[in-house]
Parts: C-alpha cells; sequence; structure tokens
C-alpha cells in the first residue's frame, strides 16, 4: 500500500474528486429536481426522497499544465457511491435537504489492489425562493411570464468521510476531503413548455484546520486550508409528452465549469494543489403525471481537451436515481 503514497499528483487529484459527485439539474418547480447545490424541491411538494447509485470510471488525469496524461498501463479506477437525499419545505418561500452517500473504491494502480468502502461527506443546504409564482409554464401569456424562479441559498459539507488525515494506508481508501466546506448559491430556472433551463452557481469557502497525520502517519503539526472554490453549470432541456399512461420524458444537456484555488500549509501557497474542470453531460429523466415519481438517468463526461483542465482526473460518471415527491 505504501506505494501510492510515493503518487503526491495522483493523490492529490484522486482526492479532490471525491466530493464531486453529480446530479442532473432539471427544472425544479414542475416536479421537483436536484442541482450541484443540493436537492430542489417544486413549489407545491412538502417533501422529498430521493436515492442515486453513481458509477465513476477514471481514465487519466490533466496535468499542471493542463495536458490529459493516462494512467499507467493495467490501472483500473472505479468509484462506486450510494447517496440518500431528503428535502423538507420549512415555509412558503423556504426549504433544506441533506445529502448523505456511501461509497465503496475499487482500484489498481501500478499492480496494486485496493478495496475500499466507508460513509463520505455530509451535505446540508437550504434555498430560499425569491417568488411565490410557479414558473413552470405551458405558454407565455404576458411579458412577466418570462421571468424565472431565482433561489439564493448556502450550504455546509461536513467531513464525516474517511481522509487522508485518517488512520489510512493509501491514497485510495479515502472516501471524503477532511474539511468542511462553506457554501453560497444563485440557482435559477425556467420552464417554458416543451423547454427548460437553468443556472446554478456556487461559491464556497473552506476553514482552516490543524494537520498533524497524513495516511497513517504522524507529522509535524501544520495548518492547512483548501482553496476557495467556484462551481457553475448550465443545462437545456426538452420535455416530451409521451401519449401514453401519462408520463413525460425530460432530455437534457449540460455543462459544468468547477475550479478551485490552491491551498495553503502554514499560510505558504502549496504551488501543486488547486485545479480546474469542465465537463458535459446528458440526462433523461421520466416524471409520471401525478408528479410523485421521478426516474433518472445520467451521463458526464469530463472534457480532456488542452487548457480545459489542469490537476484534475478525467472521468466518466453514470448515475440511476429515483425520486419521490409528498404533495
Amino acid at each position: 500500500m505504501g506505494v501510492f503514497r510515493k503518487k503526491p499528483r495522483v493523490v492529490i487529484i484522486f482526492a479532490a474528486a471525491l466530493w464531486l459527485i453529480p446530479q442532473a439539474t432539471q427544472a425544479s418547480s414542475c416536479c421537483g429536481g436536484g442541482s450541484s447545490s443540493g436537492m430542489v424541491l417544486s413549489k407545491l411538494a412538502k417533501a422529498q426522497a430521493r436515492i442515486s447509485a453513481d458509477w465513476e470510471n477514471y481514465d487519466g488525469y490533466m496535468d499542471q499544465s493542463g495536458i490529459h496524461r493516462d494512467d499507467p498501463p493495467g490501472s483500473d479506477l472505479n468509484q462506486y457511491r450510494l447517496t440518500t437525499d431528503v428535502g423538507y419545505r420549512f415555509g412558503a418561500n423556504w426549504q433544506g435537504s441533506v445529502s448523505i452517500p456511501y461509497v465503496w473504491n475499487s482500484n489498481r494502480y501500478s499492480g496494486i489492489q485496493s478495496e475500499t468502502n466507508g460513509i463520505g461527506d455530509t451535505s446540508f443546504a437550504f434555498k430560499y425562493e425569491t417568488s411565490n409564482r410557479i414558473s413552470c409554464l405551458t405558454a407565455l401569456e404576458k411579458w412577466q411570464d418570462l421571468m424565472p424562479m431565482i433561489y439564493l441559498g448556502g450550504g455546509l459539507t461536513m467531513p464525516t468521510g474517511i481522509s487522508p488525515y485518517d488512520e489510512v494506508d493509501s491514497s485510495f481508501d479515502i472516501t471524503g476531503r477532511g474539511f468542511y466546506r462553506l457554501e453560497a448559491n444563485i440557482f435559477i430556472e425556467k420552464t417554458i413548455f416543451p423547454w427548460s433551463t437553468s443556472l446554478d452557481v456556487s461559491y464556497g469557502y473552506h476553514p482552516e484546520r490543524k494537520v498533524n497525520r497524513e495516511y497513517g502517519t504522524f507529522v509535524e503539526p501544520y495548518k492547512k486550508q483548501l482553496g476557495d472554490r467556484v462551481n457553475a453549470a448550465f443545462s437545456l432541456g426538452y420535455i416530451y409528452d409521451l401519449p401514453w399512461h401519462g408520463l413525460a420524458l425530460t432530455s437534457s444537456a449540460s455543462f459544468t465549469s468547477l475550479w478551485e484555488d490552491k491551498a495553503r500549509n502554514n499560510g505558504i501557497e502549496d504551488r501543486n494543489s488547486g485545479f480546474r474542470k469542465n465537463s458535459a453531460g446528458l440526462s433523461f429523466s421520466l416524471t409520471t403525471y401525478s408528479n410523485k415519481w421521478v426516474f433518472a438517468l445520467s451521463w458526464a463526461h469530463t472534457l480532456q481537451d488542452k487548457n480545459l483542465g489542469r490537476n484534475f482526473p478525467t472521468t466518466d460518471v453514470y448515475s440511476l436515481g429515483v425520486t419521490h415527491v409528498f404533495f
């Protein structure tokens, strides 16, 4: 296992990827859904529950100069996640949610096999709806109908997962980052049947923490702070009104850009840290007529062209989820 600790760049980018659990963004005022900043309840929903399964397959990484590099021959890096999300409406315009992932790591790297599992980092989020209107419309009757629904919110990620600063043997044993993260978020969405679009932008801040252990080895105590991060996701979807059983199918394409500044150790910038990632995705969701059930399938692909990423693994993420909405 110790050989993994001799790959610092692989360690950094693999650890950074753990908390980027993709969620398909969909118009939420119609049937409820999710975004990169947490679950979003429809305007009429009282609560919502979702279970999703993800398979993330790693295919090389973007180096510090923005060039894609392959993993060593024979490598097979995979992470599987089962995530439970619960959302609840606390008032006419207030809602909150919690997301708890369970993570399985299955990796073969440089001839060494590693199999681990454990809970991931837990996330809490809240959102305030700036309007009492339902922004999901079938037709435009006046210019005010063009106004989107705007959600203002925040979030907290807690380091409940296994991090590099716990008792672990290798970089591939971890299931979390080991840091708290505070977030501010704005989510904008609009649906005019059959088209749907959304924009989700978040800013994250990591408070400083003390570190005295790295991958099971005690080190001289120092203070570490991850860099600030910005995540922006845009999606465009089309809704098909299916002719049987009162079902609707929504297909959407998305683009996500993520950036995190360099970390600091005892106030000194770590030049090997920080990252940038751009990805594109496709998703399909099937909604029942009553809007009580939503079944979703999605795929997200990290773009590998030069200068479209830096210091981050390139992956394909396949997700399957089911959501139940309580009215």
